[in-house]
């Protein structure tokens, strides 16, 4: 997880950047076949060189972006969770659990779904 340590190191509150590690790493090592990268100055991972997901910490949550399509197909477990959301991204409070079921569920769809794409967003 190297290539996020830059990124990490610029979350000033010890606790929020700490979640945001243990969300990373979650990741990393459920899904080891995405490649974990930074774009578009925050980290995300994709598969085949097409983006599954992104993360980005602002000052009252952080926020997962599974691109509008998983949005919509999650739309009722996203709200059942807790979180807020919009077209393509979904918000968690810093004082709220991370529901990694629900996490591996939108990035498994994310997979999944865009097994043959080419691209690196949908169109």
């Amino acid at each position: 997880m190297n290539i996020f340590t830059d990124y990490l190191t610029s979350i000033s509150d010890d606790q929020h950047r700490a979640k945001v590690t243990d969300v990373l790493d979650w990741v990393s090592k459920s899904f080891p076949h995405l490649e974990a990268k930074i774009a578009w100055n925050q980290p995300m991972f994709t598969d085949h060189g097409t983006f599954i997901v992104g993360f980005s910490a602002a000052k009252q949550h952080f926020s997962i972006s599974p691109e509008k399509a998983g949005i919509e197909k999650f739309a009722e477990e996203i709200a059942n969770a807790g979180y807020s959301h919009t077209s393509n991204l979904f918000k968690i409070k810093w004082n709220q659990d991370v529901d990694f079921s629900l996490l591996a569920q939108i990035i498994r769809y994310n997979i999944e779904e865009k097994a043959d794409y080419s691209s690196f967003w949908r169109k």
